[in-house]
């Protein structure tokens, strides 16, 4: 019997050697000493530094991103990360595994990041170690910021006209502008006899607010620019650029007279038509039919007509009697227009206040008998409208009913719950220090003499409290912008409270508090102001 042979393999056992610097038994590696030897000997975070600075523009809340960029990010962001990693020097000769920030109090001007990193110290050696590094956040200025302070001036303009009589649109356009934070890069805005002036330092900003008014405004831009240096050697200018942006000269309760092709072009709609809304198109409605129209921008530019008249030129009707034109009645847009015949009496000590019209509205859903509502008069008006000369004069109605009005509205200057911000602070030239609480509507201007300064501003009151009557009436008008409660409002209730004015407010038309949002920059302030008197 012959006598086999059997493989013996490697013993399952791990050999260990001693460290050499602490005679710790350790499993044999390239350096021959343990984690902690290794850690206090080699130190893989030299090199990059455990505490630096974050430039910080208070004027534009924008922090430095290296080289020269600004970039606005919160507390926290992974843009913020990223600033901070790229002002480590020394984080490139290392493997980043991990990144995080470590809370920090706000206004301690501190942020702090946890940091994980990896580093191969000798031959198949590995040394993985973690690490905080502090910024401390310094103030500094942008080129934009430090170019306004210096009053260095604009390089691009953007100029918002509307050739009417009136400002209310630019009142709503104002809002609009606050509620969507379009003014974020506007480096100073002036009002004009005409409309608005935006300033910007570049040209990307005016553009921006260009788009925003081609998509809130029926508008037309048109674009210049002025030449203000030139250098030969380098082949660079120095130059402004102005955006003409001009809006669509019909408003709100305007009464139109369209050319008949273009009637014939909105469904056949009637040349005699009403503007109900302005977005970015205008919205027109036939009070005969209760037909609906809409105008594009580039529709009315390319054929552009007047309105015949506008709600300066309204008369004060009384409704003696009003009902459905059928059964069941005729309506538009979910019952918020009817169509009605109705008995109409103008009011006032006129020649013909005694007289009685007979007329088709689309107030029928709002009007009742006994209800004052605004319209048009036109079997004894003329106009110098082209359009108007080619209508057959048998087909006009006597008056076009136009708005709901309401007399208590008369009697007293009524204190509202709520308030409007604005963001003009110059008119004219001039710094108007207290826009804030009074909207850019009412002028505060130099004017050229006594009469003519208080017809302007009487004009500019005017504006502005029919505006805030429009905010009360419409509900669509409310749900794009922004309305604030007003501290104050109590206190001028009672001051304005009189006895003949109870009844009548319930008449009026409301706006619930739900609507209301708190004012918290006036908050902010009044915080300031008491931790400083604490002081």
């Amino acid at each position: 019997m012959s006598a086999g042979v059997a493989y013996a393999g490697p013993s399952g056992q791990t050999s260990f050697v001693l460290c050499a610097d602490c005679g710790t038994p350790i499993q044999p590696n390239g350096a021959n000493l343990c984690v902690n030897c290794l850690r206090n000997s080699v130190d893989i975070t030299e090199g990059i530094p455990k505490q630096t600075t974050l430039s910080f523009c208070r004027g534009c809340d924008r922090y430095l991103s290296p080289p020269n960029q600004w970039t606005r990010c919160d507390l926290e962001s992974r843009e913020l990360l990223a600033i901070c990693l790229r002002k480590l020097k020394g984080l490139s000769k290392v493997r980043l595994i991990d990144a995080g920030f470590i809370w920090t109090e706000p206004h301690s001007r501190r942020v702090k990041v946890k940091l994980t990193i990896q580093k191969e110290v000798f031959s198949s050696t590995i040394l993985q170690q973690i690490f905080e590094v502090e910024y401390v956040v310094q103030g500094a200025q942008c080129q934009d910021c430090t170019r306004l302070a210096a009053k260095n001036t604009w390089r691009a303009m953007v100029q918002v006209r509307q050739k009417v009589d009136h400002k209310r649109t630019f009142l709503y356009l104002e809002q609009l502008i606050l509620r969507h934070n379009a003014d974020r890069d506007t480096l100073q805005v002036a009002e004009v006899k005409d409309g608005l002036n935006f300033f910007y330092a570049s040209k990307q900003h005016a553009l921006k607010m260009v788009d925003f008014l081609n998509g809130v405004a029926p508008v037309r831009t048109k674009t210049s620019e002025q030449l203000i240096s030139l250098d030969t050697q380098n082949a660079t200018t120095n130059k402004k650029e102005s955006y003409s942006v001009e809006i669509v000269p019909i408003c709100k309760d305007d009464l139109v007279c369209m050319p008949a092709k273009i009637a014939r072009s909105l469904s056949n709609i009637g040349q005699l038509a009403v503007c109900h809304r302005v977005g970015n198109q205008v919205y027109l409605i036939d009070p005969l039919t209760l037909h609906l129209a809409d105008i594009s921008a580039g529709q009315y530019w390319r054929a552009p007509f007047p309105p015949l008249a506008d709600i300066t030129q309204a008369v004060e009707f009384i409704v003696l009697d009003i009902e459905p034109t059928s059964h069941p009645p005729k309506t538009a847009k979910g019952g918020r227009f009817l169509l009605a015949d109705a008995q109409v009496s103008p009011m006032g000590g006129t020649m013909s206040s005694d007289t009685i019209f007979h007329t088709r509205t689309h107030l029928g859903s709002v009007l009742k008998p006994g209800d004052t509502v605004l319209g048009y008069m036109l079997s004894n008006s003329n106009f110098n409208n082209d359009a108007w000369e080619t209508m057959n004069q048998d087909r006009v109605p006597e008056v076009v009913l136009i708005r709901k009005t309401y007399p208590a509205r008369k009697k007293a200057k009524r204190a509202r719950n709520w308030k409007l911000r604005s963001m003009v602070k110059q008119v004219g030239g001039e710094d108007l220090g207290d826009a804030a609480t009074i909207g850019f509507g009412r002028e505060r201007a130099e004017p050229k003499s006594k009469r003519s300064a208080i017809a302007d501003q009487a004009k500019a009151e005017q504006d502005y409290e029919r505006f805030l009557q429009d905010l009360e009436d419409d509900d669509e008008m409310r749900k794009e912008i922004h309305l604030f409660k007003d501290p104050n409002a109590a206190q001028a209730k009672a001051d304005a409270m009189t006895d003949d004015t109870d009844e009548d407010d319930e008449e009026l038309p409301q706006i619930n508090v739900d609507e209301l949002l708190d004012d918290f920059e006036q908050m902010a302030l009044e915080g300031d102001d008491e931790a400083a008197g604490e002081a």
